[in-house]
């Protein structure tokens, strides 16, 4: 099998690991440093699923750091299926977490009418509540 950019056991594959770990922390700190953040569950449920996405991607990196280490090649069909199966879970679970923080932030920022978190509404560029 030819090593394409970002497979397993690559070095791009390994940049790719350890930014997909880095922007899902920055995106839990971002989320977590809001006053207000924790009394809506959907937003609990955005911080789960990121909390997710940085521990498969960190021990996928670490794989990939192994391989390259060792010059193993990771192209078994085993291992490989592991890894899509993982991708894909995570993010169809990120795309469900963002969309239910999305769709709560409508409802209680635009559809209500009331917007409560003033602040919070100017942290996330939402000024037209």
């Amino acid at each position: 099998m030819r090593d394409f950019a970002g497979t397993p056991g690559t070095l791009t594959g390994l940049a790719l690991r350890l930014s997909q770990c880095v922007f899902a922390a920055g995106s839990i700190t971002a989320m977590t440093t809001t006053t207000s953040f924790f009394d809506f569950t959907a937003f609990c449920y955005l911080i789960a699923s990121m909390g997710l996405q940085v521990i498969w991607s960190f021990g996928l990196a670490l794989l990939d750091a192994y391989a390259l280490v060792k010059k193993k090649a990771l192209h078994n069909t085993v291992m490989l299926s592991l890894f899509v199966v993982g991708d894909w879970v995570t993010a169809i679970l990120s795309l469900a977490a963002a969309s239910a923080s999305a769709g709560v932030t409508v409802l209680y920022f635009h559809d209500l009418g009331n917007c409560d978190f003033v602040g919070e509404c100017q942290k996330y560029q939402m000024l037209d509540c």
